[in-house]
């Protein structure tokens, strides 16, 4: 087993056991046996009769020539109290207040077991819409997305990197013009990337080189239009 001297500083600073005061606790070979060991258990949940010790020595074999490794939460939480192996996480978000920050509580926990958090703003009312309970004005997506980016920006993902972040927004939302330019300046929406969701009416109106509808999803009516090739470049 042989890792380059960057890949051994990375381990180092991410994924190797350490103790209370940061001091590092085990070596490489080490991690991958953790590794390989707590994975293997798995197939005893399955089959009571399963060589586990095979399947961890195939598993560390895997591992130790590099050709494969587990993603970074396995390698950091396998074997540790945490237990947390995934990567990827898909939160919702609903139109409300409330459920709005019972997603950003969701994902700063995700973050700090060292998980990724995806999430569609589609739901949410656009900017300038009438709130009822309050009789205020909605900011739209957007700018609950610079909230999310924030809670991220003061987690790191099991104290050793940056959360991740995934937004979507649907092609026929009213925002969409201000979602596809906000990371034209990146300080505000520095741990995201963004994607827009395309549905099929909108691939009809780019055959056609129609004008398609941009709709208010909270209250079920048009919020006004765009031509394909203005919402694309």
């Amino acid at each position: 087993m042989e890792f380059s001297k960057n890949a051994l500083t990375v381990l180092e600073r991410r994924y190797l056991s350490k103790d209370e005061k940061g001091n590092v606790m085990e070596t490489p070979g080490e991690m991958l046996e953790r590794v390989a060991k707590t994975v293997a258990k798995a197939d005893a949940i399955y089959d009571k009769n399963a060589d586990v010790h095979k399947t961890e020595e195939k598993f560390f074999n895997l591992m130790s020539s590099l050709r494969f490794l587990p993603n970074s939460p396995t390698l950091m939480n396998a074997g540790r109290p945490l237990g947390q192996l995934s990567a990827c996480f898909v939160l919702p978000i609903e139109d409300s207040m409330e459920g709005i920050f019972d997603s950003i509580k969701n994902a700063a926990l995700i973050h700090k077991s060292g998980g990724g958090t995806g999430f569609s703003f589609s739901r949410l009312r656009p900017k300038g819409s009438t709130v009822k309970t309050t009789g205020g004005v909605a900011s739209g997506p957007v700018s609950f997305m610079k909230v999310f980016n924030s809670a991220t920006e003061a987690v790191k993902q099991g104290g050793t990197r940056r959360g991740a972040n995934m937004a979507i927004l649907r092609i026929d939302h009213p925002d969409i013009m201000e979602f596809i330019k906000c990371k034209e300046n990146n300080n505000d929406i520095t741990n995201f990337n963004i994607s827009v969701a395309i549905t099929e009416k909108f691939m009809e109106s780019v055959e056609k080189k129609e004008d398609y509808d941009l709709i208010d999803l909270t209250q079920g009516r048009l919020r006004g239009n765009l031509m394909p090739k203005r919402s694309l470049t």
